[in-house]
């Protein structure tokens, strides 16, 4: 199996490291990207026969279908933006193709290409990651346990081990999007139909039994459901999600975006640049770099089984490895990711072809089992009637 990667930044690394570790799962692993310190940082850490790199930009589509031509599958870890192109460069060439989504308007021009993957029996899945990606196949999966679900409530965070004030907060990913996440509204569901919620709302305590992460803060952004919403409408009447910080943070942003600093409205008519530019590269300058991190994830699930009010609770922490100098961000990405490209590119599995999200794609059982095995401890319990999500659920490993 050969499997291609596109981006070889912090993500793209991270996938790039977790194929190649299973050196009798895939043949190849081949990175590109258009950095030579970034490909060359990769060979540094990562000793194997079964990785090539190529220096490529991904918008030079000539070589780049040159390079992908006869892999199972296509990852993206380049910004959003480039993902549609991407996804039909990968048509074209009859290659599965997956990224982590994260940006809803993109996510809708690759889905709109799913008459053609059908015809061609090529899978085109956007949202593989955290959130969209892994958060929603264990909300789907968990409803699936029910005879009637009633309520989902979704809570998940990357959050640095040590918080520094005034923000407790460091960027490990992209700070356009963490922008998009605090100053665009929520779709959630409320009896049974999708509303608007703003972001940066709902503060609510959330607590998890490992310290020091016994007193967290919830509250509403946009990331993180995308799809899911519209699948569930009229089928729960609940859907609830909540990005998970330190203390205080909810406070400080809105705060910042409150003096009009996240708003893409040029400064003046001597420059091109905007506020949300501006704070953009402040977010990066300040809290950006490498840092020691956690990722918090709690999926409650109620409704009717057996003829008894339920709950079904996932939960997971996820700690940065001192050993590999991974952080949690980085293993809680790419292993959903790689599970699911794995998944479309191998027999018996998934059949057929077009576009579509993860949770409507792979088989829930065997993607959590795959999970697992990579590293991900996701442990899972019933509970008799309703638990509350922002409390402290004793869990055992399922």
């Amino acid at each position: 199996m050969k499997i291609s990667v596109i981006g070889a930044g912090t993500i793209g690394a991270a996938i790039a490291r977790e194929l190649c570790a299973r050196a009798d799962e895939v043949d190849q692993v081949q990175v590109c990207d258009t950095r030579s310190r970034a490909l060359q940082a990769l060979h540094d850490t990562v000793s194997s026969r079964t990785l090539r790199s190529f220096q490529v930009d991904a918008r030079d589509t000539n070589v780049l279908s040159q390079i992908l031509r006869g892999s199972d599958c296509v990852i993206s870890c380049v910004p959003p933006e480039l993902n549609p192109g991407l996804a039909r460069l990968c048509l074209n060439a009859g290659v599965n193709f997956c990224d982590l989504g994260g940006n809803d308007s993109i996510v809708q021009k690759e889905l709109a290409l799913s008459d053609e993957a059908r015809e061609k029996s090529v899978w085109i899945v956007p949202n593989c990651g955290l959130a969209p990606g892994l958060l929603n196949v264990l909300c789907m999966h968990g409803i699936e346990q029910f005879d009637k679900p009633k309520a989902a409530y979704l809570r998940v965070g990357d959050v640095p081990l040590e918080p520094q004030e005034p923000f407790n907060f460091r960027i490990s990913w992209s700070a356009e999007r963490i922008l998009d996440d605090y100053t665009n509204p929520a779709q959630h569901i409320r009896d049974g139909r999708v509303v608007k919620v703003d972001a940066l709302t709902g503060t609510e305590t959330i607590g998890f039994g490992e310290e020091p992460f016994r007193d967290m803060e919830a509250f509403c952004t946009q990331g993180g459901l995308s799809t899911l919403t519209e699948s569930l409408e009229g089928k729960v009447e609940t859907l609830d999600h909540k990005t998970i910080r330190w203390p205080g943070h909810a406070h400080q942003m809105r705060f910042v975006i409150g003096l009009g600093l996240g708003e893409d409205r040029k400064i003046g008519v001597r420059t091109h640049l905007t506020y949300r530019d501006v704070l953009v590269r402040r977010m990066r300058d300040r809290l950006g770099g490498d840092y020691a991190d956690a990722v918090l994830m709690r999926v409650v699930i109620h409704g009717m089984k057996d003829g008894r009010e339920q709950s079904l609770v996932y939960e997971m922490i996820e700690r940065y490895d001192e050993e590999t100098s991974q952080t949690a961000m980085m293993r809680a990405t790419a292993i959903p990711t790689v599970v699911v490209a794995r998944l479309v590119s191998e027999r018996g599995y998934v059949s057929g072809g077009g576009a579509d999200v993860p949770e409507n794609v792979v088989p829930h059982d065997v993607y959590m089992e795959k999970v697992s095995e990579r590293g991900l401890d996701i442990r899972e319990e019933w509970h008799e009637g309703h638990v509350d999500v922002a409390g402290q659920p004793s869990l055992q490993k399922a």
